[in-house]
């Protein structure tokens, strides 16, 4: 379930620089959710580090907010640390949770970022869905560069796994609350690669 046009959005897409948080988010194929982009700008941003955290999917448990579970799957055509396959379980509040397996991969250089991108798998499917709702989508990126970090996303559950009211709740809200999101996702990934 790749979705290799996601990234060139996301660089299309990218807010202005300035000196603090900005948002930007955007429709995409009639999807339930928007797509969007955070950038926060930050002096002395460790490129290195940062990356180093965003593939380490084994410990994302404790330093991502929300992940409730998460473990690298084998997969011979994932070699890390250029890429990684994993299954990931997210606890969104007061609304349960969600799985997938995703593949990330480290894309090198970008227009002066370091661009990490994820993309579901096609296993996702396959998921037990009494565990936890399954994505239909989530496409997503990280951008790293030394005076400024993005993420990137675009996620939405399976509609036949959550009923008519979560599933709303899930994407209408998701949207109402991405900037919110976004900006936590990527303080949060800043302080554990300062750790």
């Amino acid at each position: 379930m790749s979705d290799g046009n996601f990234v060139e959005r996301v660089m299309g897409q990218l807010p202005p620089s300035g000196d603090r948080f900005a948002f930007r988010s955007w429709r995409h194929a009639g999807r339930p959710t928007n797509e969007g982009v955070g950038i926060l700008p930050r002096a002395g941003v460790d490129v290195s580090a940062v990356a180093s955290c965003v593939m380490d999917v084994d410990h994302y448990v404790g330093n991502v907010d929300y992940v409730d579970e998460c473990r690298a799957v084998s997969d011979p055509s994932c070699n890390p640390p250029e890429s990684v396959r994993f299954y990931q379980r997210v606890k969104i509040p007061l609304l349960g949770g969600v799985q997938h397996e995703l593949v990330l991969k480290d894309l090198g250089e970008l227009d002066g970022w370091r661009v990490l991108a994820w993309h579901l798998h096609d296993a996702t499917k396959d998921l037990n869905a009494k565990k936890a709702a399954r994505s239909e989508y989530n496409v997503g990126a990280w951008l790293i560069k030394p005076d400024a970090l993005g993420y990137a996303l675009s996620s939405a559950p399976r509609k036949s796994d959550v009923g008519r009211l979560k599933f709303a709740a899930l994407t209408k809200g998701a949207d109402a609350g991405a900037a919110k999101v976004v900006q936590a996702n990527i303080e949060g990934m800043l302080r554990w690669s300062q750790r």
